[in-house]
């Protein structure tokens, strides 16, 4: 008896992910990265897995709210400006990010999550 296949059989013309070519897999994170438009600008979106975000918290600031250790969630900054101004966003949150808006006033000396 042979050992059970997990993959799928294919012929891999799109990857071993089965994406498509203009998103790069990135296993050391647990997700993947594409680019995408917002505000006039193009945004590096990475897709962690929650086994890969395991002992963080992080705030959303599409909703203001902690995302717990473990929760899957998207990363993602403004390609012009780096990973230093990357931010941890609800999935949820991050899809819906044009049909809301911050509803949190902070002051000007609050800290940014």
């Amino acid at each position: 008896m042979s050992p059970r296949r997990n993959r799928p059989k294919g012929d891999g013309s799109s990857g071993p992910s089965g994406r498509g070519t203009d998103e790069d897999r990135s296993d050391r994170y647990g997700g993947w990265q594409t680019s995408e438009p917002w505000r006039g600008e193009e945004w590096s979106v990475r897709h962690v897995a929650g086994a890969s975000a395991a002992g963080k918290t992080y705030r959303c600031p599409g909703c203001d709210q902690m995302i717990p250790s473990g929760v899957p969630h998207v990363v993602a900054w403004p390609e012009h400006s780096g990973v230093d101004e990357r931010r941890h966003w609800h999935k949820a949150c991050w899809n819906a990010k044009d049909r809301r808006t911050s509803r949190v006033q902070r002051s000007r000396n609050a800290p940014r999550f």
